[in-house]
């Protein structure tokens, strides 16, 4: 199966390892952009403000969201890399909410890591889309 993953970037280290899990599964993986980068320090998480962040920046000048979107419409699947956050357990940004929603709308199977977060601002909306929580393990990926 050709899976994409998707995550904050908070969580590329676990995103590397879980590649590299699916990978040993004969699943075809892939990473978002920069996931490398983040692991060696070569780019930092700096939120944003209304005026845009690093991190806004960087998706307009590499045009990351539409690069994303083309690999999930290529893909079987994606699998959401959900891990706490501060204050917010199983964390789902607003960025993976996005691309889960690309992902419904094309039909994509999608799983979750973890299972849901726990806010409520758009639980519903996930809900929804009707994820498969797979609570970790891996093998559940089919």
């Amino acid at each position: 199966m050709k899976i994409v993953i998707c995550g904050s970037m908070k969580f590329a280290q676990q995103m590397w390892q879980i590649a590299n899990e699916l990978k040993k599964l004969g699943h075809s993986v892939i990473l978002p952009e920069g996931v490398e980068e983040y692991i060696k320090g070569e780019l930092n998480f700096i939120p944003g403000t209304l005026s845009g962040g690093e991190g806004a920046k960087r998706k307009k000048e590499h045009d990351l969201i539409k690069k994303h979107y083309q690999e999930i419409q290529e893909s079987d699947a994606i699998l959401v890399v959900n891990y706490h956050k501060p204050k917010i357990k199983n964390y789902i940004g607003a960025n993976t909410f996005l691309e889960m929603g690309f992902a419904h709308v094309l039909g994509k199977k999608i799983f979750l890591l973890n299972s849901l977060p726990q806010f409520d601002f758009y639980l519903e909306e996930i809900l929804a889309m009707e994820p498969i929580v797979i609570n970790g393990n891996l093998n559940q990926i089919k």
